[in-house]
């Protein structure tokens, strides 16, 4: 694979999760479609989507229920779109959002392997290649960022990082699709800032990119240690999301 050859297939399969066409996000302008469930989405995704909108760097795709359209329509017309995914512009959105009994509930960065950079970083403690039937103890709290229990058949590879027979570090996959695998990390909080972190997502990147998928890594915006994992690891940034849900579940995320 080559930098183009990822791109094209994040987009292609932003293009199956959002509903659009892949050259929708190089387009300068932004545009709205209807959001519709697919069985080729990327199956952590909730479809169809309340309201979804998303931008690789030109204009946005905005993925809505039917009486969302214009609303969301305005909204991505009046403001240029970078200043759509930030505040003080986001608070129209949010505020017309509120009135139908929705929140604004996910920000997110994501970013793809730059394969002129990604290479295996070194590691001040000894790693091993892990399968799923390695994975069948480590669904505790310490690796919920690695791993996710609730859907742990999804979850296919990882590199952990051993302190002699202790685990402190883990990066797993899971394929949430078929051509693309989601990278989560975690370190012990005792062997942090050590390069382990890198380390390991570098490794697991090298290791998705082997069996021909594209690894990819998501981060919150405000999550500047997860962000610079990502860009030390030989990751760029690719693209932004955020998504709406309704006030119950928004609710019930922060009890």
């Amino acid at each position: 694979m080559t930098n183009q050859d990822i791109l094209r297939i994040a987009m292609e399969q932003s293009a199956i999760d959002s509903g659009c066409r892949p050259e929708d996000f190089t387009a300068k302008e932004s545009k709205v479609v209807l959001s519709a469930k697919h069985p080729a989405a990327r199956l952590y995704l909730e479809l169809p989507f309340i309201c979804d909108l998303t931008s690789y760097g030109g204009g946005i795709v905005a993925s809505v229920e039917e009486g969302l359209v214009g609303v969301v329509q305005a909204y991505i017309e009046k403001y240029p779109a970078v200043h759509c995914f930030e505040t003080p512009n986001l608070h129209v959105l949010g505020d017309a959002l509120q009135q139908r009994g929705y929140r604004i509930c996910f920000m997110a960065e994501y970013f793809l392997p730059d394969l002129k950079r990604l290479r295996p970083l070194p590691c001040a403690y000894e790693t091993r290649l892990l399968y799923p039937s390695d994975f069948a103890s480590l669904y505790k709290p310490e690796w919920g960022n690695a791993l996710c229990e609730k859907r742990k058949e999804l979850d296919c590879l990882g590199v952990g990082a051993y302190d002699r027979d202790k685990l402190v570090g883990l990066a797993a996959c899971s394929a949430d699709c078929e051509t693309m695998w989601q990278i989560g990390i975690d370190v012990l909080p005792d062997y942090r800032r050590q390069g382990i972190a890198a380390a390991l997502t570098s490794r697991l990147a090298v290791e998705i990119v082997k069996r021909n998928k594209v690894p990819f890594y998501c981060a919150a915006w405000s999550n500047i240690g997860s962000a610079r994992c990502a860009i030390k690891s030989g990751f760029r940034p690719a693209w932004v999301q955020v998504t709406a849900k309704s006030e119950e579940t928004v609710d019930r995320m922060n009890r």
